[in-house]
């Protein structure tokens, strides 16, 4: 039970052949005659405009290809289908990884900065993230990948526990984006609303009525994330200290 059926299998394997291909092969190379004024670096660009502007409910290679005022079919010339698409568009969407070199202080800082540009990157695309998780990574997100490896490198850490450090941060930013862009309610915002729902039952959240009078989830210096990624980068320094030689 439980078993994958192999023509599954193998529409499986050929969608990841496909976006390996879309994503490190020469994606710029039409299979037929391009069309005057794209590319498909254009064709991507007007995708991720529409998802920015109106979500990913929106993009299909028709509605790209009518913002050029070309054909569907053009578009297939230089991307093979939507799936392809959205691959390029995640990938693209991040830009190129920041230079965190000139930043002093060493790993934490740098790490840190990294931190907040993925964040950014998150809440400025809306889309992006529930589509990455599911997708073949491209050569920008291993770039980005490899920025923040190389930024916590110095550390002393090895290859497994530099990698799983940089996944633990980046798990508690996609962790923190769902709050970051959760959207008011019709009369007040939601954590006006958290805060009256469990005050109203005190007896039944006592630590958390408590910890409201104590200035839970009140306005406060730190940003949206910045509080709980120190807190993150603290347990990473300590296991660093913890396998520094006496």
């Amino acid at each position: 039970m439980g078993a994958e059926m192999p023509g599954k299998k193998d529409e499986a394997a050929e969608t990841l052949a496909r976006s390996v291909e879309v994503l490190w092969g020469h994606p710029d190379r039409p299979t037929r005659g391009p069309k005057p004024g794209m590319s498909v670096d254009r064709i991507v660009q007007a995708a991720i405009d529409l998802a920015d502007t109106e979500g990913m409910a929106a993009v299909s290679m028709q509605r790209v290809a009518s913002e050029f005022g070309f054909t569907t079919m053009s578009l297939y010339r230089y991307v093979p289908g939507k799936s392809e698409l959205i691959d390029l568009m995640v990938d693209s969407v991040l830009g190129d990884p920041p230079d965190l070199t000139a930043i002093p202080g060493g790993w934490r800082p740098r790490l840190a900065a990294w931190a907040r540009l993925t964040m950014d990157c998150f809440l400025r695309h809306p889309w992006f993230l529930p589509e990455a998780l599911q997708r073949m990574m491209g050569p920008r997100q291993i770039s980005w990948l490899e920025c923040a490896v190389a930024a916590l490198a110095e550390s002393g850490l090895t290859g497994e526990e530099l990698l799983g450090s940089v996944l633990i941060v980046n798990g508690y930013v996609r962790s923190m984006v769902p709050f970051a862009t959760a959207p008011p309610t019709p009369d007040q915002d939601r954590g006006t609303l958290l805060i009256r729902l469990i005050t109203d039952n005190a007896p039944r959240y006592p630590a958390l009525t408590s910890a409201i009078a104590d200035g839970a989830f009140s306005p406060s210096q730190h940003d949206d994330i910045e509080f709980g990624l120190q807190r993150v980068l603290d347990g990473i320094q300590t296991y660093i200290d913890s396998r520094a030689p006496n």
